[in-house]
């Protein structure tokens, strides 16, 4: 199975980028009361919370990663991904499971 990437963004604004580390474990939640992106996917670290969002933007996607956009119908309520790298522009990651299936 071909692997789906994503980028997080917006770190800044919580608790910086410094801390992230190849092999860290993020969770995706739609953002649905977002009211600048009604596609928002939050980033949430277990212990901090919200630490940024899925990049939405051509300025902020990098290289072969999805934006939040294509991303948003892809998943269910949540899905899980790790960090693989962490460069000066956003942190890049893969998704670990995509499943429509829907949480409670």
């Amino acid at each position: 199975m071909k692997k789906t990437f994503f980028t997080i963004t917006g770190t800044k604004y919580y608790y910086g980028s410094k801390f992230f580390e190849p092999g860290m474990r993020v969770q995706l939640i739609k953002d649905k009361e977002n009211q600048y992106d009604r596609e928002a996917i939050q980033v949430n670290i277990k212990g901090l919370g919200k630490v940024g969002y899925v990049a939405n933007s051509p300025y902020t996607v990098l290289g072969e990663s999805m934006s939040a956009g294509r991303l948003y119908d892809k998943i269910g309520k949540k899905a899980v991904g790790t960090v693989v790298y962490v460069l000066d522009n956003g942190i890049l990651c893969s998704i670990d499971n995509i499943s429509k299936k829907k949480y409670r």
